[in-house]
């Protein structure tokens, strides 16, 4: 049984529906959210603004990202309590799992805001390792399972054929993927910002930071296309089977 499979419909809605809301939400204000980065970004490359303006942008962006980032972390918890509300997933995604899962998921957030408001102390440098191994964990783990789902016949006894959600799976693992390469090549943005606001533009400074902001984007469209790519496999859910 599932944690909230007993709950009787109120006025129309039950918690599935609910469930379906808020996994919804954080499609949209995740793949908004990016989308607003990203525009925000372009100010910053623009070196016919004043420096001031400039630094305007990149605190827009950084503010705007907030929300791409808490949407990336319960997206999984909040999936797999759609599975456990759904007749997909009835008997193979137990209370206990629902439960683990958003356990993980608030302990992972604690780190993602500690690391935004705090990422400049000694403790907050320690907290973004835990979180990037965190992230490395999670992308080994989703795409291993995703794979397993995907080429296995029956995986985890389940008789449906759930490709759909193993590539879902997948598609969520290289998400996290696309935004660790996103910080791997951010590194020189931050020491180059700091040159323009504290001695102006230059040639150097102009090409350090373009350079790092550029060379993000096809993990950042990497990151856009696998969002769609898990929101059409969990509406569709193409080639499965009747369930029992």
């Amino acid at each position: 049984m599932t944690l909230i499979s007993t709950v009787e419909p109120v006025h129309g809605f039950n918690a599935h529906s609910l469930a379906i809301f808020l996994h919804l939400v954080l499609f949209v204000y995740w793949l908004g959210g990016d989308i607003g980065v990203y525009y925000s970004s372009r100010f910053i490359l623009r070196s016919d603004l004043a420096p001031a303006a400039r630094s305007v942008a990149a605190k827009i962006m950084h503010v705007v990202d907030m929300a791409p980032r808490i949407c990336l972390v319960l997206f999984l918890p909040s999936g797999v309590t759609l599975m456990a509300l759904s007749p997909f997933g009835e008997g193979y995604f137990p209370g206990w799992l629902v439960a683990l899962a958003w356990v993980g998921a608030l302990c992972w957030l604690a780190l993602v805001i500690y690391d935004y408001t705090r990422g400049a102390t000694p403790l907050g440098r320690v907290v973004q390792r835990l979180d990037l191994l965190v992230r490395y964990a999670m992308v080994a783990a989703l795409v291993g399972i995703g794979l397993y789902m995907i080429f296995v016949t029956e995986p985890f006894g389940v008789q449906t054929n759930p490709k759909w959600l193993g590539g879902k799976l997948a598609a969520y693992g290289l998400c996290i993927l696309g935004g660790v390469l996103i910080r791997w090549r951010l590194r020189p943005f931050g020491p180059a910002f700091g040159r323009l606001m504290t001695e102006g533009s230059s040639r150097e400074v102009e090409q350090a930071i373009t350079r790092s902001i550029r060379t993000c984007l096809p993990y950042v469209y990497l990151i856009w296309a696998m969002v769609l790519v898990a929101a059409f496999l969990g509406v569709v859910k193409p080639g499965t089977t009747a369930f029992g």
